[in-house]
């Protein structure tokens, strides 16, 4: 019978340190954090080999006293809360004590602190149970932490690391988050001894947008409206974007309690909810916005990693997130002169910037969304008159008969010999598309087309990166996408079918997408999911008068596509009354 031992202290915290620190990048948050809680305002931060082989952290905050130096290293030693009374109000990032002694206890550690006019001390740490000892060390106001051979005595955990440029992509995340929460803070970020970023402290409100659009790309921060709005204890400010800057991926959305990076599903469905009637049912909106709430009122010690946490009155929360976001959308009107100001207190305050685009006009693009788009020349030809005479004098009747009218410009109504066809004529248009881009593909005839004027796109790093990488992407798709500067991108060339398409969105949605695939192995099975957004800009929108030829060619061509019962969302193409339904519905021959 196997009987019970007490762990030893350093199997304890490298256990402790499978629930805190995952990878490199976990290291950084918990490190950071700490530097934030001591007052620091400038934050350097060195990484090799993606954080695998050196993690080196400098600050110039408050600093370690001497005596607390091997106490910091200890498991449950925090100078942030000391009774259970602070547990229930914290203002701090970080508050558990482990940090610490987790990293400690997979790799090798060195601690340098100063306090104000007292000299440096230095700690290190082997990883093992040889007690540490502290030493005089030459060092500014601040500490500096330095993390070496992460999970070398665990090779378990270090079997489970990605590449070197996959866990650095992850650090550069974490500091853009950080970065988007505490304006006032400087960030460097060096990787193999190169300076990536450079984060300066951005203190008033145009410094604060300028770090927003680095950080977002230039696109988001002239596609969005400020918010600042406060009632019941709370406080809601930030940024989102307009719905015709919506995401094909919720890869640009950033929320924070207290300055805390929190990933909630109350926050998230109370987002969705206030774009729920002006977004596209698979898009997802883009935001960074900020809650300020008292810490007696949200629980942030539900997670070990703090990702996750618990308003007491979380009804409350959903309903003051969804309300505001509400207001500042339905607020910004197309014709209006200017988005007014109110100024009343516990009120919402919108206020716009001014953006290379006005709001207004944004506003005007999204309500027509659903406006005419020209049918592609291609098809064009195939719905003369000839088609439709042909139909007349064709020997059997198509499957869905021959149109008679439109229905608000949105549905096709036709008729044949059982009854009534009803189309929605944008998602049929879709799905035509979608097939030939498919066979087009298949075939390699999507031939480019090159443009009049170039159009010039600007993205972020990123997605400019995930560009620049994935050209083969492009040229299968008969695009030339060109990369001219940082955060910019130039398309010269497109598929015939897609030149009077909105070329701007369907390029950050194939970004978007690449970002998400990472791999270039994945290309292959991504490409199908690609064409469908090409199809959805290219397909005839709806409030499109359409001549009765048009109609008859494109219900021909439904005929004649497969899967053209729906459209690659989903959504049904088409639906038949009967006549016999048509009786039953008018209570015919009873």
């Amino acid at each position: 019978m196997m009987r019970i031992e007490k762990l030893s202290p350093l199997l304890a915290n490298q256990i402790a340190a499978g629930e805190v620190i995952e990878r490199p990048a976990s290291v950084v948050k918990e490190l950071v954090e700490n530097s934030l809680d001591a007052g620091a305002d400038k934050i350097e931060l060195e990484v090799e080999h993606g954080g695998a082989g050196l993690i080196r952290v400098r600050d110039n905050g408050g600093g370690i006293h001497q005596d607390d130096l091997l106490l910091a290293l200890n498991r449950h030693a925090t100078s942030k809360i000391k009774n259970l009374d602070d547990l229930e109000q914290i203002a701090t990032l970080g508050f558990r004590g482990e940090a610490l002694a987790s990293i400690s206890s997979v790799s090798r550690l060195t601690l340098s602190s100063a306090i104000a006019n007292q000299t440096g001390w230095q700690v290190t740490t082997t990883g093992t149970e040889t007690a540490p000892q502290v030493a005089p060390a030459a060092h500014p106001q601040g500490t500096t932490i330095e993390v070496r051979d992460l999970f070398f005595n665990t090779p378990a955990r270090k079997k489970f690391l990605r590449t070197e440029k996959t866990e650095f992509d992850h650090i550069d995340e974490l500091i853009k988050r950080v970065a988007l929460s505490c304006f006032s803070v400087g960030f460097t970020l060096k990787h193999n001894q190169k300076l990536v970023r450079h984060y300066r402290p951005a203190k008033s409100e145009a410094e604060r947008e300028q770090r927003v659009a680095s950080l977002c790309g230039a696109a988001f921060i002239e596609n969005a409206v400020t918010i600042e709005a406060e009632a019941a204890g709370l406080k809601l400010f930030g940024w989102v974007a307009l719905p015709t800057f919506s995401r094909a991926q919720a890869d640009l959305q950033y929320f924070y309690v207290n300055g805390r990076v929190v990933r909630d599903k109350l926050v998230n469905h109370a987002v969705r909810q206030a774009y729920h009637d002006v977004l596209y049912g698979n898009r997802h909106p883009a935001f960074v916005l900020f809650l300020e709430i008292a810490p007696q009122q949200v629980d942030v010690n539900v997670h070990p990693t703090k990702h996750e946490v618990r308003f007491r009155e979380s009804r409350l929360v959903h309903d003051f997130i969804y309300r505001r976001l509400h207001d500042v959308l339905a607020g910004v009107r197309p014709g209006s002169v200017e988005t007014s100001a109110v100024t009343h207190s516990h009120e919402p305050h919108y206020h716009q910037r001014p953006m290379q685009f006005k709001v207004q006009e944004q506003m005007s693009v999204y309500r027509q969304l659903h406006e005419p788009l020209e049918i592609p020349k291609k098809i064009e030809i195939q719905s003369s008159a000839n088609t439709f005479v042909a139909d007349q004098h064709a020997t059997t009747e198509p499957t869905l008969g021959f149109a008679l009218a439109q229905l608000r410009n949105i549905y096709i109504l036709a008729e044949n010999s059982d009854g009534l066809i009803l189309v929605d004529m944008h998602a049929a248009h879709e799905r035509v598309l979608y097939e030939q881009l498919k066979k087009n593909v298949a075939e390699r005839k999507c031939v480019a087309q090159p443009l009049l004027i170039p159009l010039t796109i600007h993205l972020s790093e990123r997605e400019a990166n995930g560009i620049e990488q994935q050209q083969e992407i492009f040229q299968q798709l008969g695009m030339r996408v060109d990369r001219v500067s940082q955060e910019s991108v130039v398309v010269r060339e497109v598929p015939d079918l897609l030149r009077d398409s909105q070329l701007d969105q369907l390029v950050r949605d194939i970004a978007a997408d690449l970002i998400v695939d990472e791999k270039s192995d994945r290309v292959a099975e991504k490409i199908h999911q690609l064409l469908g957004t090409m199809a959805c800009h290219a397909a005839v929108r709806a409030q499109r008068k359409l001549t009765i030829p048009e109609m008859n060619a494109l219900l021909r061509a439904m005929e004649n596509t497969d899967h053209s019962g729906s459209c690659n969302h989903g959504r049904p193409t088409w639906t038949k009354l009967s006549l016999q339904d048509l009786d039953k519905l008018f209570l015919r021959g009873r």
